[in-house]
């Protein structure tokens, strides 16, 4: 097929592979991230409003959730799965050059944090079946039992709490 040279076809009529996130296999990387910008759940993380922070954002969260604070493997990919909508909203919408990352947990809750200096709010749009783009507040929504915007003197933090099962 030209121009689709070492792209994985589908195998098979109606059975096309799917990437799926998986834990074990970015343990490593997680780790490496901790290590090098910081533990968001003890202090703020700041990260580079780039592309490529939803990726850090993403293995922060995900051994914070999943190692530190040892909670199921399906609340670890939903986490993931919203900063990384939040981080993509903060990178593309704000014309910041930082954003925060903070994660907290208090008994029965977790929430993650995404500071930024814009003070421009996020809107919630009404999503089509097609879109291509424009979910991420809509999975925010979603997958989170609250979310919300707290405004400050210079800029704003958007965040997302999600219900855990304390042992």
């Amino acid at each position: 097929m030209a121009g689709l040279e070492g792209i994985e076809q589908p195998r098979g009529p109606g059975r096309a592979t799917t990437a799926r996130w998986s834990p074990a296999a970015e343990d490593e990387q997680a780790l490496r991230a901790l290590d090098l910008f910081g533990n968001p759940a003890e202090a703020e993380v700041p990260l580079p409003s780039r592309p490529e922070s939803a990726a850090t954002a993403r293995r922060l969260v995900q051994v914070v959730v999943l190692r530190q604070w040892a909670l199921t493997p399906k609340l670890t990919e939903d986490t993931v799965l919203l900063v990384s909508e939040l981080v993509g909203n903060a990178v593309r919408h704000t014309g910041a050059r930082v954003f925060g990352l903070r994660m907290r947990r208090r008994r029965g809750w977790i929430r993650v944090e995404i500071r930024d200096p814009s003070r421009g709010l996020p809107c919630l749009m009404p999503v089509q079946e097609l879109d291509i783009s424009g979910r991420g507040l809509f999975l925010v929504d979603r997958l989170s039992d609250r979310w919300g915007v707290d405004l400050l003197p210079r800029g704003k933090t958007t965040w997302f709490e999600m219900r855990v099962a304390d042992r």
